[in-house]
């Protein structure tokens, strides 16, 4: 299959956008193999992912549109020239570019197995170069996958030095897109600042129920749903932009522990759709709300 580009726009809403960009790609010849599209009346915002073939873009055709120099950087200087004048926003990935993912974890190993497990069959597109914990407990399911495993003690009075040793090893791997895969730390705004796009995954009951224990908490409440959210991590704990949810229902004679094990699937269901959206370049970020395109 010929490599395709994932284009995301952002724009002010205004007449004939849906035929300005595909309008763009026609021109040179390439084939738009896939496009959605949403308009938000509220703010009167246009949001867009197009999926492009690139298997033309050799092409005579689209030499001659891009001043004789068909690559992917005059493709992408033509696309940006177009979107400025649109008064909008993008980025591009490409497919046969693999995104390179830290999977960070603590001792919890439900996440974790999940996410390498779906990478081993084929389901998330990208490359998990290393596993990065405060403890050396999963070390061993690390191994298991021969993937390289950096044990990174952390205390209140440490913190800051731990970091920015976390930030290094990131720098170093070239990582895209770091997982907190049930990493019971929370980072501060220092690191988020300096660090890749982060996804966190937590519980999401109604009640919050904050604190140890959360689902025993919620088992005392009498709670009938178990919920999980997903979202990327900002400095404001457990409030950045949304990006999957899903809820299990439970009954009044589900014991705390059965409720534990309902809430870790549901757990990693929603963080496994979440990184593949991201991964699949289907999130697009505006404030504090997401558009999954």
């Amino acid at each position: 299959m010929t490599p395709r580009a994932i284009f995301l726009v952002s724009a002010p809403d205004q007449p004939g956008l849906v035929a300005r960009l595909s309008g763009f790609f026609f021109r040179l010849g390439l084939n738009i193999v896939d496009a959605s599209n949403h308009s938000e009346p509220s703010t009167a915002r246009f949001y867009m992912r197009l999926v492009v073939d690139l298997g033309a873009l050799s092409s005579p055709k689209a030499q001659a549109e891009l001043g004789g120099n068909a690559t992917r950087k005059a493709l992408e200087e033509a696309f940006a020239s177009l979107v400025a004048e649109l008064s909008g926003t993008w980025s591009v990935g490409y497919d046969d570019v693999k995104a390179r993912v830290a999977l960070l974890v603590t001792r919890d190993p439900a996440c974790l197995y999940d996410l390498v497990l779906r990478h081993r069959n084929g389901e998330l597109p990208c490359e998990i170069p290393v596993i990065i914990s405060n403890h050396a407990t999963l070390e061993p399911v690390a191994e298991s996958f021969r993937i390289p495993f950096f044990a990174l003690p952390v205390t209140a009075d440490t913190k800051h030095q731990q970091e920015r040793m976390v930030l290094e090893l990131l720098e170093r791997l070239h990582i895209d897109l770091v997982v907190l895969a049930r990493y019971m730390q929370v980072l501060s705004e220092p690191f988020l600042e300096a660090a890749p796009p982060v996804i966190n995954i937590h519980h999401g009951f109604l009640p919050a129920f904050q604190g140890a224990k959360p689902y025993h908490q919620a088992w005392e409440r009498g709670v009938k749903l178990i919920g999980a959210t997903a979202h990327y991590a900002t400095k404001d704990l457990d409030q950045g932009p949304i990006i999957e949810q899903d809820v299990a229902r439970v009954r009044h004679d589900v014991s705390p522990e059965q409720m534990v094990r309902v809430g870790r699937d549901v757990e990693r269901v929603v963080l496994a759709r979440a990184v593949t959206a991201h991964l699949e370049r289907r999130v697009i970020v505006e404030g504090r709300r997401t558009m999954i395109l």
